[in-house]
């Protein structure tokens, strides 16, 4: 049974000012979602940063929307990993998983899937929260 559906999208250009902030992404980005840079940050670095914050951002909002509990907890408690495969998926620990537990009462049956896209401006999230 699907308990919730969120979507996001976020236009990359918003994460600019952030990327030249290490803070701003430490206040809104788990570590395991932070780039570490690796050379200089050419245009084509850049682009993709932008897709990958704005992505991840994504995520988040989208998840909150799934639950339909807003952005009530730390956006560093819930975070994108990804696969060997490459597939992503959400971790949600911390106050993100408090409201989970507060807002979805079968919480431990929950499957929480994520679809993450993006293209040059923009980049989208899907969250679907399945009741097994």
């Amino acid at each position: 049974m699907i308990f919730g559906i969120g979507i996001d999208l976020a236009k990359c250009s918003r994460f600019e000012k952030w990327l030249k902030k290490p803070e701003m992404l430490r206040r809104f980005f788990n570590q395991e979602e932070i780039l570490s840079p690796s050379g200089p940050l050419t245009p084509p670095r850049i682009s993709a940063a932008l897709q990958h914050y704005a992505a991840r951002f994504a995520a988040k909002e989208a998840f909150s929307k799934a639950l339909g509990c807003g952005l009530a907890f730390d956006l560093r408690d819930l975070y994108v990993q990804n696969l060997p495969s490459g597939k992503p998926t959400l971790a949600v620990t911390g106050s993100a998983l408090e409201c989970l537990k507060k807002n979805c009462p079968q919480w431990q049956r929950a499957k929480i899937f994520v679809s993450l896209s993006h293209e040059k401006e923009f980049a989208a999230a899907q969250v679907a929260i399945e009741i097994s």
